[in-house]
């Protein structure tokens, strides 16, 4: 390819990728504009000119990426399950023994449901994935996975009783963590969570009391 050939499409290239930034950019601020509306008033009161004004962007901007409120939705709870695995991989990186692991990723968690509005928003469109006329993600699995993993080691290294059954055990704890940041949201607004978490691992985690 000759210089002047590269040279020309190069300067084609580079508006192209500009366009494209932009764009995801503006998708960036639909997201984060969705997950403050759908946190703060819940799915059904939220219209697409309330993400639009909360973007600062035109109703137009947000079909052009989205093409209705549902598909809005459905992108926020993918987002807040992408989150979920980061704060997992944070934890499984500190390479702590298996039972502090758990507690670790329900206080992390605890922590990021409590300040982040992408995981508030997540939490709520799954309480009202029934009004989302959407295929939602299974609400979470990967998450009771992951500390039925951690339980299975803790009983492999004799932490837990031989007759623990782990997959009870990880299905009871994560009803009693994503429970009680519900109770946490409509009695204090999270900001009690932290604690909350704790006493769920003081009472079903052994050696946390």
């Amino acid at each position: 390819m000759s210089k002047h050939l590269r040279t020309a499409t190069a300067a084609k290239a580079a508006p192209r990728e500009l366009k494209q930034e932009r764009a995801g950019r503006t998708r960036r601020q639909l997201l984060d504009a969705a997950a403050k509306a759908f946190a703060a008033k819940g799915f059904p009161a939220v219209t697409l000119q309330d993400i639009a004004d909360l973007a600062e962007v035109t109703k137009g901007a947000v079909y052009f990426h989205f093409t209705n409120k549902e598909a809005v939705a459905v992108a926020v709870t993918e987002e807040f399950y992408t989150q979920l695995p980061a704060i997992a991989e944070s934890v499984t990186a500190s390479q702590l023994p298996p039972l502090d692991a758990v507690a670790e990723l329900l206080l992390q968690t605890a922590v990021a449901l409590r300040d982040n509005p992408v995981m508030q928003a997540g939490a709520r469109l799954q309480i009202e994935r029934n009004l989302v006329d959407a295929d939602m993600p299974t609400p979470f699995s990967g998450f009771t996975q992951l500390i039925t993993e951690l339980l299975a080691q803790a009983k492999d290294e004799d932490m837990l009783r031989p007759t623990t059954d782990i997959a009870s055990m990880a299905r009871v704890i994560v009803a009693a963590f994503f429970g009680s940041q519900h109770i946490s949201w409509v009695q204090h607004n999270r900001e009690d969570l932290t604690d909350r978490v704790q006493e769920i691992i003081d009472i079903t985690i052994p050696g946390h009391a």
